[in-house]
C-alpha cells in the first residue's frame, strides 16, 4: 500500500513544478497577438510550441522576447514549432504572433506554453528500502514522464496534420462544388444558345418560303 502512496505523491510534486498554457487563438488578418508566462527563478525551462491548425497556406509569423525587451527567437511563415530553451532572467516572456501578411485570411494558432522547473523532488522513503531502490523508482518515474511528454507531442503533430488535411479536402470539396455549378451553368447556357440558333434557322427558312 505504502508504493502507490509513493508514486502519487511524486507526481503530484512533478505536477507541482509544471506551469503550462495550452489554447487555440483565432488571429484576424492583420493582427498580432502577444501572450505572456512569468519565470520565478532564473535557469528555468520555457517551453513553447505552436501549429497553425488553418487558414491561408498555414503559416505564421511569430516572436518570443524577453523581460527587458530582447530578442529570443523569431520565425517568418512558419508552419509549427516546437522550443525548449532557458530563461535566464526572472520576469515576464512575450509570445507573439503576426498575422499581418495576410489581408483576409484568418489562422487558426494552436500553441502551448509551459514554465518548467528542473529541480528534482526527493522521493519519500519507506522504512526497510535502501536508497538505491528509491533511486531508481525515482529515475523509472521521470523516464515515464518524460516518454509520456513525447507522446503528448506525437498526438499534437498528428492532431495538426489531420486538421491541416480535413481544411485541405474541404477546400477541395468547395472547388469542385463551384467547377460542377460553373459546368451546369456552361451547358445550360449552350443549350439555350443551340435552341436560339435552331429556332432563328427555322424562322429564316420559313421567311424564304413564303
Amino acid at each position: 500500500m505504502q508504493l502507490p502512496l509513493i508514486v502519487c505523491g511524486l507526481v503530484a510534486s512533478l505536477a507541482a513544478h509544471v506551469s503550462a498554457t495550452a489554447l487555440t487563438y483565432k488571429l484576424q488578418p492583420n493582427e498580432r497577438a502577444c501572450f505572456y508566462a512569468a519565470t520565478t527563478k532564473p535557469q528555468e525551462k520555457i517551453a513553447f510550441y505552436f501549429a497553425v491548425q488553418a487558414g491561408g497556406s498555414f503559416d505564421v509569423d511569430y516572436e518570443v522576447t524577453g523581460p527587458h525587451g530582447k530578442s529570443i527567437m523569431d520565425g517568418e511563415k512558419e508552419r509549427q514549432g516546437d522550443f525548449v530553451f532557458t530563461a535566464q532572467e526572472v520576469g515576464e516572456y512575450k509570445f507573439c504572433f503576426n498575422n499581418e501578411m495576410s489581408t483576409y485570411s484568418e489562422k487558426f494558432v494552436d500553441f502551448e506554453i509551459a514554465v518548467e522547473n528542473d529541480a528534482k523532488v526527493s522521493l519519500p522513503s519507506k522504512p526497510g528500502t535502501s536508497p538505491e531502490q528509491t533511486s531508481a523508482l525515482e529515475e523509472s518515474l521521470f523516464k515515464i514522464s518524460g516518454q509520456l511528454s513525447t507522446i503528448t507531442r506525437n498526438q499534437k503533430y498528428f492532431r495538426t496534420r489531420e486538421n491541416r488535411n480535413f481544411s485541405t479536402v474541404r477546400s477541395t470539396e468547395g472547388r469542385i462544388v463551384n467547377f460542377s455549378l460553373i459546368q451546369i451553368a456552361l451547358v445550360i447556357c449552350m443549350g439555350a444558345l443551340q435552341v436560339f440558333v435552331v429556332r432563328f434557322f427555322f424562322q429564316g427558312a420559313r421567311k424564304g418560303y413564303v
